[in-house]
């Protein structure tokens, strides 16, 4: 199989099971999560592509936008199936997410990558944002 048979595109929904399959390749998948709410996941994101087998029409692949569709945008939940992964899937997605953005003139875009991915993303443009720090709340008031 190659590139070629793989398709990336821009959804607004997509079969469940599959997004879930993808989250749970990524480890970011939790069996309390609601799976019923991956319609609104997708939906409520300014941009979720989705890379799919061409033959089996099967989700591969997947990444997301998150962004108010002016200023910025963070790009989060990249993930593609082990078994697709080294095909350069994961730089389509970026690539095509990236283009989304850039066609609503957003050029303020950045993600938190993880631990020994930064040479992943640094040829597709994306640099460390030195003097910051990436926060995450932890449910204290």
């Amino acid at each position: 199989m190659t590139t070629e048979d793989i398709r990336i595109t821009l959804v607004r929904s997509w079969d469940a099971e599959e997004i879930i399959a993808l989250y749970r390749a990524g480890g970011w998948w939790k069996d309390e999560y609601d799976p019923a709410e991956i319609p609104r996941l997708i939906v409520g994101s300014f941009a979720f592509a989705v890379a799919a087998d061409s033959r089996s029409g099967r989700a591969v692949g997947m990444g997301r936008v998150l962004s108010d569709g002016v200023s910025d945008a963070y790009i989060q939940d990249l993930v593609v199936l082990p078994g697709y992964r080294g095909r350069d899937l994961g730089t389509a997605i970026i690539s095509r997410l990236v283009a989304r953005c850039r066609e609503d003139g957003i050029s303020w875009i950045a993600l938190i990558a993880e631990p020994g991915s930064e040479e992943f993303y640094r040829p597709l443009g994306f640099t460390r944002m030195e003097g910051h720090v990436p926060l995450i709340y932890g449910g204290k008031p």
